[in-house]
């Protein structure tokens, strides 16, 4: 009955607790004013058989009405229409540099090291909601999967599809893979543009510098976060292909330029992390996460509705009757 309905004074609800004293009241009184006529016999007297006397305490009952009435209107019962208008500001431009190369399939990260980034990311991709993101895939050479994009089914769909192909060149181009992401970044016009930067491996291939390419998104005001991807010691690691096309195994050093990544990083005015299982690489991404925010203005409209008017009036309406019924029908009997 009351959902949606806040009381503004609620203090005076106590004086509820005034009724049932007004109803002890109103029996001590009446017993009272009742006189008692004991009699041998009434064969001598007319009878009647009206209900109205019986029927008087419903004057008592419409009184207390008419007060439980005036107390929540005093209350001052009103409802709330809240109305929120939420306005991004201006959002974040995003770029997920992802290396593609045949070490990420290693088996230290469930099922692999490429798998799991596939996951995270897109977690990550989905509580962007107001970004645009874009995704970069390097081996030894590089290239956009797609440009940034406030899309991001097509991103998500895009991610999905990463694959190790022998169709990029083998080796790992950092400077390659920062550089392409730094151009699909360098004409944004956002707030804030981000760089992710994933590699397992050290800087092999390429024709541009790492440094290089660092210089570039200083220039175009782009931070860069690095994550270093392997765990610490050895891994199982693809060493060849046999001749039915699938990769064999062996256990090989994980090797990550953690110098150069933190390099990256520092330079940018970014941060370098190290992912050496799925959950640490989870909790980083949930980091980035949390370290650059989108600003988001949210405007709250309240239409106030008050609600007391109509138990002042059914109060009144109440009181007038139980005066009319006093004075009209109930006169004889009071």
């Amino acid at each position: 009955m009351f959902e949606g309905i806040e009381f503004i004074n609620k203090e005076y609800f106590w004086l509820f607790l005034l009724l049932p004293l007004a109803v002890l009241w109103y029996v001590f009184k009446y017993n009272k004013q009742t006189a008692e006529l004991r009699m041998s016999s009434l064969k001598g007297f007319k009878t009647s058989n009206s209900v109205l006397p019986k029927l008087k305490h419903v004057l008592f009952v419409l009184r207390l009405l008419v007060l439980a009435l005036i107390i929540t209107a005093l209350a001052r019962p009103r409802t709330v229409d809240v109305t929120t208008k939420t306005k991004t500001t201006r959002g974040i431009d995003i770029v997920i540099a992802i290396d593609v190369s045949a070490s990420m399939l290693a088996k230290d990260f469930k099922p692999n090291r490429l798998e799991a980034l596939k996951v995270v990311a897109a977690q990550f991709i989905k509580e962007r909601t107001n970004d645009r993101i874009g995704l970069v895939e390097y081996a030894g050479e590089s290239y956009t999967k797609t440009p940034i994009t406030s899309d991001k089914a097509l991103v998500l769909r895009a991610l999905d599809d990463i694959k190790y192909s022998t169709i990029i060149e083998g080796g790992t181009a950092i400077g390659m893979g920062l550089a392409t992401s730094v151009n699909r970044l360098k004409d944004s016009q956002a707030k804030s543009k981000i760089i992710i930067l994933l590699t397992d491996g050290v800087n092999n291939s390429g024709f541009i510098e790492p440094r290089t390419a660092s210089e570039l998104a200083v220039e175009f005001g782009i931070k860069t976060y690095t994550i270093g991807i392997g765990t610490n010691g050895m891994a199982l690691t693809p060493m060849a292909i046999l001749p039915n096309g699938e990769f064999q195994y062996g256990r090989a050093q994980v090797e990550i330029d953690e110098v150069l990544l933190q390099e990256i990083a520092d330079v940018t005015g970014g941060k370098y992390f190290r992912a050496t299982d799925n959950k640490k690489l989870a909790e980083i991404y949930e980091e980035i996460n949390k370290l650059e925010k989108t600003d988001i203005e949210e405007f709250k409209y309240y239409n106030y509705q008050e609600k007391f008017r109509p138990l002042v009036m059914l109060a009144g309406i109440l009181l007038l009757f139980e005066l009319l019924l006093r004075f009209t029908i109930f006169r004889s009997f009071i």
